[in-house]
């Protein structure tokens, strides 16, 4: 979709190579800019049984609110049959090394986060799993997938489930609200972020102000980014939690400190 509304100007960037940015990079470049550079170079960390865990109960929340209900005598076969049809799922149980009999425990564990999803009110669905992208600036890309849409009477409300406690999310919140805004030509009434495991809520009405603002964020990223790739240099690197995952932690001074201080504590 090209962007041409009124609702939110993207600012200009400087031309160069064509970039495709997620919420995930952005988050990730405001925590270390060169751990997002190694993103758009194809590097990503190693995978972890959380984040397959994860991934195979957003697909199954998914089917429950485009479907209806699942059963429980017929839930292991549904999940195996989105572990099977979900080209993600099927590369990181390979990663994982996950074997058949330990699929089982997965399920369970699966079910109970079904269990406590199915409590929450769906009142005003409108889509699961609902795909965005837009071309605001000549070769910049925004793209992102928010895994529920709500409409009531106050407007339309995205909503991001959470299979752990809600962390930092203002900047993921913000950045479907920007996405949000540019494809559909007004921004929605609500972002929420709900932790389906904690019965956790967190979340934001967007303001034109502050969605502007975290725009010129995104260009500020492009434009680092950019800039870094026609020099042919690495970014500033910044050790924190994220450095856990990070596919340059081997290499990474910042990210080896950061990690041997967290398993101190």
């Amino acid at each position: 979709v090209q962007y041409d509304g009124p609702v939110i100007a993207f600012p200009a960037v400087p031309p160069g190579e064509r970039i495709v940015v997620s919420a995930s990079a952005f988050v990730t470049f405001e925590h270390c800019p060169e751990c997002a550079n190694a993103r758009f170079r194809g590097e990503y960390g190693p995978p972890s049984r959380p984040s397959f865990l994860g991934g195979l109960a957003h697909r199954i929340f998914a089917r429950h609110l485009q479907q209806g209900p699942i059963d429980g005598d017929g839930f292991e076969q549904v999940c195996k049959e989105e572990i099977g049809s979900t080209a993600s799922l099927n590369l990181r149980m390979g990663e994982l090394g996950l074997k058949p009999s330990q699929i089982a425990g997965l399920v369970a564990e699966t079910k109970v986060l079904y269990d406590r999803f199915v409590k929450f009110p769906t009142d005003g669905f409108q889509g699961a799993e609902v795909s965005l992208e837009v071309e605001p600036q000549p070769d910049v890309v925004l793209r992102g997938r928010v895994d529920a849409v709500f409409d009531d009477e106050r407007g339309v409300r995205l909503v991001d489930w959470k299979t752990g406690r809600i962390d930092e999310v203002d900047d993921q919140l913000g950045f479907y609200a920007l996405l949000w805004g540019l494809d559909r030509g007004e921004l929605p009434s609500g972002v929420e972020a709900v932790s389906v495991k904690t019965g956790e809520r967190q979340g934001s009405a967007p303001t034109i102000a502050a969605t502007t603002a975290l725009a010129e964020r995104v260009a500020a990223m492009v434009a680092t980014i950019r800039a870094g790739w026609e020099a042919g240099s690495g970014l500033a690197r910044v050790g924190g939690p994220w450095c856990r995952y990070c596919p340059l932690l081997e290499d990474c001074s910042e990210g080896r400190a950061a990690t041997a201080v967290m398993a101190q504590g």
